[in-house]
């Protein structure tokens, strides 16, 4: 046996090891991926939205991107109830509550609260709450009910200067949408190019339950009350 063959530990190679423990929130968060990536199919769609009526509105009403696009979001799986559900046990399970859960991600932080039939919630009240949850979060002053019960899932990943972020589907729901930073990019408008602020949005589905037609309207009727800003 060579020495590449020998079975050795590389422990020594890498410097001192440090070993940390997770905590709660970090024990959830890796036996979900895992269980994620283990058990649903997945397949991943993106498409653009151009932000500029949006983001002068949502000055206007005050509510934030983020609480626009929870808005839009819970807007599309009303319209698109088979992306509000989820494929358990050879059947499929259909919603009547949009509750849409959207990750909180910041230093020391990674949480996911849930938004209770966010359709029903313009974006102005979705984005108080939205600031309610995340003060609390920031605190560990979360109730576990606040956890539980998402219908759906939305990720911020506009913090960061990347294009997109293939989202987490977890086994109880059928989807997860992402969206990234706002960019200014020249767009066609009329056949005129000038100008804009665009948005990627990535979404991630269970293709035992949402089929590429579903997925596609969802996209679609996001994109459209992103780009008419109806908050």
């Amino acid at each position: 046996m060579s020495d590449h063959d020998t079975p050795t530990s590389d422990r020594g190679l890498k410097g001192e090891v440090t070993t940390t423990e997770l905590n709660r929130h970090e024990r959830t968060l890796a036996r979900r991926s895992a269980e994620s990536r283990a058990t649903v199919p997945t397949v991943e769609y993106s498409s653009i939205a151009d932000v500029d009526a949006l983001l002068t509105r949502e000055l206007e009403v005050g509510c934030g991107v983020t609480a626009a696009v929870i808005a839009a979001a819970a807007h599309a799986l009303r319209s698109i109830p088979r992306v509000n559900g989820a494929y358990r046990d050879g059947r499929y399970e259909l919603y009547s509550r949009v509750n849409v859960g959207v990750t909180l991600v910041s230093d020391g932080l990674h949480v996911t609260p849930t938004i209770f039939d966010a359709d029903a919630k313009p974006a102005a009240a979705i984005g108080g709450e939205l600031a309610d949850l995340y003060g609390r979060a920031r605190e560990t002053e979360l109730h576990p009910s606040e956890l539980a019960g998402a219908t759906f899932t939305v990720i911020d990943s506009s913090e960061y200067d990347i294009l997109a972020v293939t989202p987490l589907v977890l086994p109880t729901q059928a989807g997860a949408l992402a969206f990234g930073p706002v960019r200014d990019v020249p767009v066609v408008r009329d056949g005129v190019v000038a100008p804009g602020r665009t948005m990627q949005l990535s979404l991630a589905v269970d293709h035992r339950i949402v089929y590429g037609h579903h997925a596609a309207a969802f996209l679609e009727e996001v994109k459209s009350f992103l780009e008419e800003a109806r908050i």
